[in-house]
C-alpha cells in the first residue's frame, strides 16, 4: 500500500507578536515562519559551517557536566526501544559540552557514527549569555529557552504537554506532524517507559509496518511536514504529535515551551493517570455515567454546572482560585493516603 505524502505545513514570511496571538495560535494549526530567526548571531554562525556553529556555542559553554544520550551505529540514529519494548536502544550519561561538540565535528564524515544528542537543556544553565544575544519577540521574555544539539538522529513521533516554538540554528530538521485526534492511529508505546516523558508512537515513520499498525494509514492522510533551514521557526500547538529528523551531521535547535493555563493548577497528565487507575476497570454502565459526569462538571458541555447556586456555596464548582486549588489538593492527598 502506498501512503500519501504529507501535506506541507502552512508557511508565513512575516509575523509579529500581535498577529501570532490574534491569528496563528487561535487557529490551533502548526505554522512555519521562514527566516524569522535569520538575524540571530547563532543562526549566522550556523549558516557558515559546522565549525562556526561549534565555535559560537563554545563562547558560552562551561566545564560542568550535562545529560547526554548516545546510541550505537546499529540504530542508524533512531533513538527508540529495544525489540521487546522493555528498554531503550541508547544509553544515558553525562558530559561536558565542549568535548561533545568536538566529537560531533570529528564524526562529520563517518559512515556509521554513534548517534549523539544533548537534549532539552535550559540555555541559561548550559550557555550563560546566549539568550542575551539571541531573542524571540513572539513570547514573553520569561519563557526559558532550551537547546538541542546532536548529529543525524530521529526522534520518534510524540506530543508535548505545552505549546512549542522552535528555532533552527544549525543544520536542517524535518518535522512531520499529526493532529491530536490521531492518537488511536499512532499506536502509543508504554506509559511507564518513555524516552522523554510522554508516550511515543511505535510506528517507524520512514518504514511503517502496516500489517502490524494498519490504522497508521489513516494518520498519514492527516500528516503535514516541512524541512526547516537555519533561521526558520516552527510553531507546534498543544498536543500536536511530531516526529523530528535531524538531517545533518551537526545540528542545533532552540525551543520554547509554555502554557497559557493559569499557574498553580493540578497536572492533567496526573489526572489521566488517576483516571486510568480509578475508572478504566469499572463496569461499562458505570463508565457511561462517569463520562457524562466529566462532560457536565469538568468540560461544562451543558453550560456552567454551578450557575444555579449562590456564589458562596459553589465550592469546587465555582471559580478556580488559589484557595480552592489548595483545598482540592488537600482533599486528594488525604484520600490517597487512606488507600
Amino acid at each position: 500500500m502506498t501512503l500519501p505524502a504529507p501535506a506541507p505545513i502552512r508557511e508565513f514570511e512575516t509575523i509579529d507578536r500581535a498577529r501570532f496571538d490574534a491569528e496563528i495560535r487561535p487557529s490551533r494549526q502548526p505554522a512555519i515562519f521562514r527566516g524569522l530567526g535569520r538575524d540571530w548571531p547563532a543562526v549566522q554562525a550556523g549558516t557558515q559551517s559546522p565549525e562556526s556553529t561549534v565555535a559560537y556555542l563554545k563562547r558560552f559553554s562551561h566545564s560542568e557536566l550535562v545529560p547526554a544520550i548516545v546510541g550505537p551505529p546499529e540504530i542508524a540514529g533512531r533513538f527508540f526501544y529495544t525489540d521487546d519494548l522493555k528498554a531503550f536502544n541508547f544509553q544515558r550519561g553525562r558530559t561536558a559540552l565542549d568535548p561533545f561538540l568536538e566529537r560531533l565535528l570529528r564524526d562529520q564524515n563517518a559512515d556509521k557514527p554513534y548517534a549523539m544528542a544533548v537534549q532539552s537543556i535550559p540555555i541559561p544553565e548550559l550557555l550563560p549569555g546566549f539568550v542575551e544575544e539571541n531573542r524571540i519577540d513572539l513570547l514573553d521574555a520569561d519563557v526559558i529557552p532550551r537547546i538541542w544539539i546532536g548529529n543525524k538522529i530521529q526522534v520518534a513521533t510524540h506530543y508535548d504537554l505545552m505549546e512549542n516554538i522552535g528555532v533552527v540554528i544549525a543544520g536542517r530538521r524535518r518535522f512531520t506532524v499529526f493532529p491530536p485526534e490521531q492518537i488511536a492511529n499512532l499506536y502509543s508505546g508504554p506509559f511507564e517507559l518513555t524516552p522523554a516523558g510522554t508516550p511515543v508512537s511505535l510506528v517507524e515513520l520512514a518504514n511503517p509496518d502496516l500489517q502490524k499498525f494498519p490504522k497508521f494509514a489513516d494518520a498519514m492522510a492527516t500528516a503535514q511536514s516541512a524541512v526547516l533551514e537555519p533561521g526558520d521557526i516552527i510553531y507546534l500547538p498543544f498536543h500536536w504529535w511530531h516526529a523530528v529528523d535531524s538531517l545533518d551531521a551537526v545540528n542545533a535547535f532552540v525551543n520554547y515551551w509554555w502554557s497559557p493555563a493559569p499557574a498553580g493548577l493540578g497536572s492533567p497528565y496526573e489526572a489521566l493517570m488517576f483516571a486510568l487507575m480509578s475508572l478504566r476497570g469499572l463496569p461499562e454502565d458505570q463508565q457511561d455515567v462517569w463520562r457524562m459526569l466529566f462532560d457536565h462538571y469538568v468540560f461544562q458541555a451543558n453550560g456552567d454546572p454551578a450557575g444555579h447556586l449562590p456564589p458562596d456555596v459553589q465550592g469546587v464548582l465555582g471559580p478556580i482560585t488559589p484557595h480552592q486549588i489548595g483545598r482540592m489538593k488537600a482533599t486528594l492527598i488525604d484520600s490517597l493516603n487512606k488507600r
